[in-house]
């Protein structure tokens, strides 16, 4: 049975529920790459707040170093509870509804329309329309999901400020109703520059690759066709997805999680200004902060949405 009467609606619908299935899974990974990608920024208040406290809520040791995923997580579960680890989650889940509902359909009704015909029938997507079609379904998709993702980000990150100085959001719908009435909706795409190049890079690296990946598999029978063929594909997608991804997600979430003080300068003019702020400071390394959980997260999502997503299109369309 079918219950979307339109083949290619059926894309966004099993590309949101997937979605949602990984998100929730990993999202404590992607809390504790978000604490890890803001270390070293503002790291003179951090330290002294994590002295002054006796913890080290900045993620920053009592002598300065920066603190590793492992660290940075039970951190989290000893100064703010188990639960901080979850913080943002309702975020996380509307941005697969509105982000990943939205590049996974619209990609899948691309592949739909650019298949070749003629000799090429049955041959499969060339590589480089695969690409294309995914780097335009995640610059779509970040668009949409960007005010998700922007509260997503300032949850996350909340736990690790001064008590006077936390945003203490509810709820995803409490943290954009309260950012559009300070600063208005246009405030809800703050971050949109870097959030969509991400997304490009991510979609293309991730949903392109998998799909390249298992179909290489399969034409030259290398595993059998089935499980092993779709979690080599998975975490090979999970892998090339965080290394092309992880700068400008470093970017991204320092620009979303900056404090603009009225009558002040913003700390970042933009994405490259943070991004040249950020390697002045400290380092062209500091733009793979938070790479070990980004990748533990990545291959993770991976697996788990595509083994999701193929399940759920069983179901869907049989």
């Amino acid at each position: 049975m079918v219950f979307f009467g339109n083949l290619e609606w059926q894309g966004f619908a099993e590309g949101g529920m997937a979605s949602m299935i990984a998100g929730f899974s990993t999202h404590p990974l992607d809390l504790i790459k978000v604490r890890m990608q803001l270390q070293g920024e503002g790291a003179a208040p951090a330290l002294a707040y994590a002295t002054l406290n006796g913890s080290a809520s900045g993620n920053v040791d009592v002598v300065g170093r920066r603190a590793g995923p492992l660290r940075v997580g039970l951190d989290v579960a000893r100064t703010e509870g188990v639960k901080a680890l979850y913080s943002g989650v309702s975020a996380t889940l509307l941005r697969q509804v509105l982000y990943s509902s939205t590049r996974m359909g619209l990609y899948e009704f691309l592949k739909h329309r650019w298949q070749d015909q003629g000799p090429h029938e049955g041959s499969g997507l060339p590589l480089y329309k695969k690409v294309t079609a995914a780097l335009v379904s995640g610059g779509f998709g970040a668009v949409v999901g960007n005010p998700a993702d922007l509260a997503m980000v300032r949850m996350q990150a909340d736990g690790r400020l001064p008590v006077h100085e936390r945003r203490n959001y509810t709820s995803v719908g409490n943290a954009l109703s309260r950012m559009v009435r300070q600063d208005g909706v246009r405030s809800l795409w703050t971050g949109s520059a870097p959030t969509v190049t991400r997304a490009m890079l991510v979609t293309a690296a991730q949903l392109a690759t998998y799909d390249q990946i298992k179909d290489t598999i399969v034409e030259n029978h290398l595993v059998p066709e089935g499980f092993a063929t779709q979690v080599l594909a998975s975490c090979g997608a999970g892998v090339l997805a965080s290394v092309a991804s992880n700068p400008i997600d470093v970017v991204k979430t320092r620009v979303m999680n900056m404090k603009v003080v009225p009558g002040e300068a913003p700390p970042y003019r933009g994405a490259l200004d943070c991004a040249v702020k950020t390697v002045r400071a400290e380092g062209p390394m500091a733009l793979y902060k938070g790479f070990v959980p980004t990748v533990t997260r990545q291959g993770p999502f991976a697996i788990i949405l595509f083994l999701s997503l193929e399940q759920i299109k069983k179901v869907i369309e049989t």
